[in-house]
């Protein structure tokens, strides 16, 4: 079974070969925040969620989701590399 942790480096690779950049987000007295703000060319910025297959999203990861989407922000679950893959591929 993969890692969050190598799915997360795939992220962080990936990310700077489509020239941008994914910032490893800490929220001091903020708990449930996204682990990554990935940001590419031309302003597209994406809060992402790393979990394994069958990780899930805690009470407080489901109250950011839901923040996020509320304000309009793109927000994702990503669960494998492939998923990271098409998430390039889409944006």
């Amino acid at each position: 079974m993969i890692l969050e942790r190598d799915i997360e480096r795939y992220l962080v690779r990936r990310t700077i070969e489509h020239g941008g950049v994914a910032y490893k987000w800490v929220s001091p007295g903020r708990v449930g925040v996204a682990d990554r703000i990935v940001l590419l060319p031309g302003g597209v910025v994406w809060f992402v969620e790393l979990k394994t297959a069958t990780g899930r999203l805690s009470p407080w990861q489901k109250l950011f989701a839901a923040e996020m989407r509320r304000l309009g922000m793109n927000y994702i679950v990503i669960r494998s590399k492939g998923e990271v893959d098409e998430l390039l591929q889409r944006v």
